[in-house]
């Protein structure tokens, strides 16, 4: 089934996955495919960045929820809660984002290309780093990768990705977006290590 190109149901579909992965987690420091992160380290970059981006952007505070090392699982729902009400209430319809590297965009549009899109390849990283089914929606790989090879030079100048993996050139599309953000898409965690 494709993703929503709503960009509140798309969140909803999007972080339902990663709810599942966080909540399928029984093991929180073992290593994940972000070299130097642990498990736990994939759902802390997910609750600290976006905050201060809405902060500065669009005077938005988002509630916190606990910290990371202290519950990760109520740290990521109280967080993930939070951007589904705020992508939910009509108002933000009007609500504008302006970010010196993007310029202004309406506000639901900016969570769902920065943030969404965010959540939906780290969902492959914590899958990987806990022994969880990591499959994702192939056309939205397919999607996000169209939408990202053109800005290849900025992406990669930008230190949020990796170098590109080599992969084969008929690959499938989940194989192709991994390579392409720095991610080995064989990497596998060492034997016992997502484990309890």
């Amino acid at each position: 089934m494709a993703l929503s190109d709503q960009p509140a149901e798309r969140h909803r579909e999007v972080s339902g996955a990663f709810t599942d992965r966080v909540r399928g987690a029984r093991a929180w420091d073992v290593p994940s495919p972000v070299a130097g992160w642990a498990a736990r380290d994939v759902v802390r970059h997910l609750t600290q960045w976006l905050p201060s981006f809405l902060a500065a952007g669009a005077g938005i505070e988002l509630p916190a929820g606990p910290a990371v090392d202290d519950d990760p699982v109520a740290a990521w729902q109280i967080h993930c809660d939070a951007v589904q009400a705020l992508l939910d209430d009509p108002a933000t319809a009007d609500r504008v984002l302006v970010n010196r590297h993007i310029g202004e965009l309406p506000l639901d549009r900016a969570i769902d290309q920065f943030y969404t899109a965010d959540v939906f390849m780290h969902t492959w990283d914590l899958a990987r780093a806990t022994g969880q089914d990591d499959r994702l929606d192939p056309d939205f790989c397919r999607s996000l990768l169209a939408g990202m090879e053109p800005l290849e030079g900025v992406i990669r100048s930008s230190g949020q990705y990796g170098p590109r993996v080599p992969v084969r050139d008929d690959a499938d599309p989940q194989t192709r977006l991994l390579g392409f953000i720095g991610r080995d898409p064989f990497w596998a965690a060492a034997q016992g290590e997502a484990a309890d």
